[in-house]
């Protein structure tokens, strides 16, 4: 699935306010600004997070020179494979991360930096899953990993 990844302005197809209603998380750990492309029949999506430079993490993580952690670099798949989700029919449930394989980190996410989120889900069932992801400045890969995850009901979460 391509996008246009220089493009801040990129058609948005769910907006933050719909992505605030799909998922559970709230600032600062929410971490997907809009989704830019869809595709069910394919089972992929590609979102968007705008990082600046008063990103909370920031403050502490290499303040001297800012890197965005690694980890919130995979919370922000995961999030982006749960809408993906969400958008399959599953909208009364919740992904909580069950475990991360093949993770690799390559290049460093800046303030200033535009990362697109990019999920493929391997596999969805009513009990959970397995997304393929990868994040991406420009035309460079930041991470990319496998996470699994189960599915609970929103109000259990």
């Amino acid at each position: 699935m391509k996008v246009s990844l220089n493009n801040p302005s990129t058609k948005t197809l769910i907006s933050l306010k719909e992505i605030l209603d799909i998922l559970p998380h709230r600032y600062p750990f929410l971490l997907v600004d809009k989704v830019v492309s869809i595709d069910l029949e394919k089972n992929q999506i590609v979102a968007q997070k705008n990082v600046t430079f008063n990103e909370e993490f920031f403050q502490g993580h290499f303040p001297g020179a800012p890197i965005m952690p690694g980890v919130l670099l995979l919370e922000a798949l995961a999030q982006t494979g749960g809408i993906l989700v969400h958008q399959n029919g599953f909208t009364n449930k919740s992904a909580v991360i069950l475990n991360i394989t093949q993770a690799k980190f390559r290049t460093a996410v800046k303030p200033g930096d535009i990362l697109f989120l990019y999920a493929e889900a391997l596999h969805v069932s009513a009990r959970g899953g397995r997304i393929r992801g990868k994040a991406m400045v420009g035309d460079k890969i930041a991470v990319e990993a496998e996470l699994a995850f189960a599915l609970r009901d929103k109000n259990q979460i």
